[in-house]
C-alpha cells in the first residue's frame, strides 16, 4: 500500500433542539437537577435518527464525489437489537448498496472500536455515534447527560484534504464494575464515585505514556485537550494523570449539552475542530471502561472548512424552555393518557421496501420533459401526463417555505398538538408533512423550512422513520 496519511476528511455533529433546564428538576423534585442545561433528544428522535442528521451534516462538506466505503454505526442506546440499525442511516443518506453498514455497540467506548478499525483501513469510512442518555428521575444521570450525535470521514490524502492527521495513540484495559444496564433496563446504575477514580486514573497515565512515546510527542507540544468520559471525578483528574497542562483542557460542553455517551469524545472534538487553526496539535482523552488516548493536527486544510453547522451554532439556537413533565413523557418515565384516537398502525416491510429511496433518502421524481417534481414519486405526470418519463431528484437537502398550516389538538401524539404544514419546495414541489421542532403559536405562512429526518412512531415494536420539516435555523 502506498504511504499515506489518515485521519479526518470532514466531520458533522448535531445538537438536538430541545433543551432541560437542570433547575427545573430540582423545581419539581425538590432535588437533583443542578445548573446549566441538558441536550434533550425530542419524542421523535432516537440514536438513529440524530446519526442520520450528523451524517447529513457530514455529507454536505465532505469532498465532491466522495462516497464511503463502509459506516459503522456506535451506540449504547440502539433503537433496535436483532436488526440493524445502521441500514437506516444508510438508507436515509442514499448510499449505494456496496457500501457496508454495521453497527458497534455495547458500552459507549464501541465508537473508539469503530474509529480503530476506520483509521486502520485503507478505504474512507465513515463513523457515526450517537447516544439518547437518561437516569432515573432525580439521578445525577438524569441531569448530567444529555443526547447528540457526531459523525467522522476518516479517509486518506488520497481520498480528500486531510482537516486532521492521526499520529498514533495508545490504549490501557482492566476489568471493572464502574456502570452497567442490562438490556431491559431504561438507566444506568453507577458504583461510588471514588472508586471509579481510583481506577481510572492509573489507567489514564498508563495509556498518556505510551501514546506519548509511540507519536514520539511531549507534553508541552500538545495545544489542546479533548477529556470525555462518564466517571465526572475522574475526567476531572485525567489532566493531571496525563501529565498535561489543565489550561489547555477544552471545554466539554457538559454544562450546556450535558455528557452524551458514545458522541461526547467526537462532539467536543468536533467543537474544538470548528476554531483550531492549522498545525495544532490535539489530544484525546477518552474515559469508558478504560482510556483510550491518541493524537491529531490539524492541516492547512482545517482553515477553510466550512461545517454544515457549527457545534456552537446549534447549541445556541437550542430552547431550553422544554417543561420536565414533558420530559419525563418523552423518555417513558410518565405514562400519560394519550389522545382518544386508534393506536398507531406499524408500517408494512414489502411496500417500505419497495419504495425505500422515497421513505428513508427522500427522493421523489422529476417528469423530464415538463420539469414538474413529485411528492411522493409519481409514474404519470401532473403536467402534459407523460408517462413513465421520471427521472430521481433528490429532495432532503432542498429547503422551502410554509404555504399554509393547521394545528391539530386531536391527532395521536407523544407532544401533542401536531402543525401539519403544506410547503412548495424551492424550485418545484409541494408535499404536506409535519412541522417540528416548532412553538404552534409562532408558525406562519412564509416561514422557512427545511427536512429533518425523525421517527414518526413505533408500534408493535417497528420503528417508522420519516422525514419532517423543521424552521430553518441553528442546526443549518
Amino acid at each position: 500500500m502506498p504511504d499515506t496519511r489518515r485521519g479526518i476528511v470532514a466531520y458533522g455533529a448535531y445538537v438536538p433542539y430541545s433543551r432541560l433546564q437542570r433547575s427545573a428538576i430540582t423545581a419539581a423534585l425538590g432535588t437533583g437537577g443542578g445548573r446549566g442545561t441538558r441536550a434533550v433528544a425530542s419524542y421523535d428522535e432516537d440514536a438513529t435518527s440524530m446519526a442520520v442528521e450528523a451524517g447529513r451534516m457530514l455529507m454536505r462538506s465532505a469532498p465532491d464525489g466522495l462516497t464511503p466505503d463502509a459506516i459503522y454505526f456506535a451506540t449504547s442506546t440502539p433503537p433496535y437489537l436483532d436488526k440493524t440499525n445502521a441500514n437506516v442511516i444508510h438508507a436515509a443518506l442514499d448510499l449505494p448498496s456496496r457500501v457496508f453498514a454495521g453497527d458497534v455497540g455495547g458500552s459507549p467506548r464501541s465508537v473508539n472500536a469503530a474509529l480503530r478499525a476506520a483509521i486502520g483501513g485503507g478505504r474512507p469510512t465513515m463513523v457515526v455515534a450517537a447516544d439518547v442518555r437518561s437516569g432515573r428521575p432525580g439521578s445525577g444521570d438524569e441531569a448530567n447527560t444529555g443526547d447528540a450525535a457526531v459523525a467522522w470521514l476518516i479517509g486518506s490524502d488520497d481520498d480528500g484534504p486531510l482537516l486532521a492527521e492521526w499520529l498514533g495513540g495508545a490504549s490501557a484495559t482492566e476489568e471493572f464494575l464502574d456502570r452497567w444496564r442490562l438490556p431491559e433496563w431504561n438507566y444506568s446504575r453507577v458504583w461510588e464515585e471514588r472508586f471509579g477514580e481510583h481506577a481510572y486514573l492509573p489507567l489514564v497515565t498508563e495509556a498518556a505514556e505510551a501514546a506519548f512515546k509511540e507519536c514520539e510527542i511531549e507534553p508541552g507540544d500538545v495545544d489542546k485537550v479533548v477529556i470525555a468520559g462518564l466517571h465526572a471525578r475522574a475526567v476531572r483528574g485525567a489532566a493531571r494523570a496525563a501529565g498535561v497542562d489543565g489550561a489547555k483542557v477544552v471545554d466539554d460542553l457538559t454544562t450546556v449539552v450535558g455528557q452524551t455517551g458514545s458522541a461526547h469524545a467526537g462532539l467536543v472534538l468536533a467543537a474544538t475542530l470548528d476554531d483550531a487553526a492549522p498545525g495544532e496539535t490535539i489530544m484525546v482523552i477518552h474515559l469508558v471502561d478504560g482510556v483510550d488516548v491518541g493524537f491529531f493536527r490539524t492541516t492547512e486544510a482545517i482553515a477553510d472548512q466550512q461545517p454544515a453547522a457549527t457545534v456552537a451554532a446549534q447549541i445556541e439556537a437550542g430552547n431550553d424552555s422544554l417543561d420536565y413533565n414533558t420530559f419525563l413523557t418523552w423518555r417513558g418515565f410518565l405514562d400519560r393518557e394519550p389522545p382518544r384516537r386508534p393506536d398507531p398502525v406499524p408500517p408494512a416491510a414489502p411496500p417500505s421496501f419497495r419504495s425505500d429511496r422515497w421513505k428513508y433518502a427522500f427522493v421523489g421524481s422529476r417528469d423530464a420533459s415538463s420539469g414538474a417534481i413529485h411528492l411522493p414519486p409519481q409514474r404519470v405526470s401532473v403536467k402534459g401526463g407523460a408517462v413513465d418519463e421520471m427521472e430521481p431528484v433528490p429532495m432532503a437537502d432542498v429547503p422551502g417555505t410554509v404555504v399554509t398550516f393547521t394545528i391539530d389538538r386531536l391527532a395521536y401524539s407523544l407532544s401533542p398538538p401536531t402543525i401539519a404544514v403544506v410547503i412548495d419546495f424551492d424550485g418545484g414541489g409541494r408535499f404536506q408533512c409535519q412541522l417540528t421542532d416548532a412553538d404552534p403559536d409562532d408558525v406562519k405562512i412564509g416561514d422557512r423550512v427545511s427536512m429533518t429526518f425523525r421517527r414518526l412512531l413505533t408500534a408493535d415494536g417497528v420503528h417508522n422513520y420519516f422525514w419532517k420539516a423543521r424552521p430553518i435555523g441553528g442546526s443549518e
